[in-house]
């Protein structure tokens, strides 16, 4: 048997996230609606698409280990310099990269019980020691966050603005007074993937080379380039330098960087997503309504709604929707988990979802 490291061997084997594909083999049946995984159904841009196809012709050659291009381009959107910015393979792996950067066995961090579940992978994958707490009205907590960081002397404390999986936001202001508060030892982690959703007041005026916190964005989202897997940090020149001392160099592919080029130069087609989320999430918001269930705000490309029960009533509605043919996901941990959670998607997703939802409540 394969001899595993101490910290690894001491570890479950753990999925974060069962992928509609594994529940479609698992069921011999294909989804008619896939408004789970906080994709963009809308799609990528069609300059990135055809930047996607040109690029293939080169796949043959390794993609520039430092995204030059990308990088350059990233910077002069966000007002930064290029030491400002790093490019990975999604905000998972960046994630990956930053707690093995700075997370010893033994090290405390700070998160929220039922916060997104890969940075709590990459904390157990490096040895380091989880303080949860609870959300507070369906939002993560900011005081809360920061007295358990002075309590335990956190070395990284995890927040998203917007949140998943609940969609709720603070006001950016928010966050510029937790950094003022933040404990000198403490580095924030800022998830930003659902930004671009998300209104203006909502992101915090933070300077890219402010040493007290490292943004995290992506293309998965808004962007519509989820299957590409490529996002970026934006953090203070010395720690996005650290990256190169363990990252993967050639983990974004060259594809990739061609798609997500494209797809920041092109801001209207972008536009026009946000435009077609917005309408998709009040849509989920009726259907939700019109069958009992209470939908709760959101910054973001999906809405939870409050199923009216426990995570046990939400479980077996997910399952019910499954069996219907629709892919949805729900919250982990209690209270949360009294909610399922639908991404936004075209209009005739969203029709198939407003007609099983009322079968699939009625399976309950």
């Amino acid at each position: 048997m394969t001899r595993l490291a101490p910290i690894p061997a001491a570890l479950p084997a753990t999925v974060p996230f069962v992928g509609p594909e594994t529940i479609e083999r698992r069921s011999g049946a294909a989804f008619a609606a896939r408004l789970g995984a906080n994709e963009s159904g809308f799609g990528p841009s069609p300059l990135a698409a055809r930047a996607m196809r040109e690029a293939v012709g080169q796949v043959w050659q390794y993609a520039d280990p430092t995204s030059f291009e990308l990088t350059q381009a990233l910077a002069d959107h966000h007002g930064a310099a290029p030491e400002n910015i790093m490019v990975g393979e999604g905000i998972d792996g960046l994630l990956g990269t930053l707690v093995r950067l700075t997370v010893a066995p033994g090290d405390a961090v700070v998160t929220s019980e039922g916060a997104y579940p890969t940075f709590n992978f990459h904390v157990a994958g490096s040895g380091g020691l989880l303080h949860k707490v609870p959300y507070r009205n369906d939002a993560e907590d900011p005081d809360a966050l920061l007295d358990r960081t002075r309590a335990v002397s956190a070395r990284l404390v995890y927040l998203a603005n917007p949140d998943n999986p609940m969609g709720s936001w603070h006001p950016g202001a928010v966050i510029e007074a937790m950094l003022d508060r933040l404990p000198p030892e403490c580095l924030l982690v800022l998830d930003e993937a659902y930004a671009e959703f998300a209104p203006a007041s909502a992101l915090p005026r933070i300077a890219p080379e402010d040493p007290r916190v490292i943004r995290m964005r992506t293309f998965s989202k808004a962007y519509g380039l989820a299957g590409a897997r490529i996002g970026y940090a934006i953090g203070a020149p010395d720690l996005i330098a650290a990256f190169d001392r363990l990252r993967n160099h050639f983990g974004v592919n060259r594809i990739a960087q061609a798609g997500a080029l494209a797809a920041l130069q092109d801001q209207g087609w972008l536009a026009h997503v946000v435009a077609e989320v917005a309408a998709a999430r009040d849509r989920i918001a009726k259907i939700g309504a019109a069958n009992g269930l209470t939908p709760l705000p959101s910054a973001t490309n999906f809405v939870a709604l409050d199923a009216g029960g426990d995570g046990a009533r939400s479980r077996a509605l997910v399952a019910a929707l499954e069996a219907e043919g629709v892919f949805v996901r729900m919250p982990g941990a209690a209270p949360l988990d009294r909610c399922i959670r639908i991404s936004c998607g075209p209009g005739p997703e969203l029709d198939i979802l407003a007609e099983a939802l009322p079968r699939a409540l009625a399976r309950l």
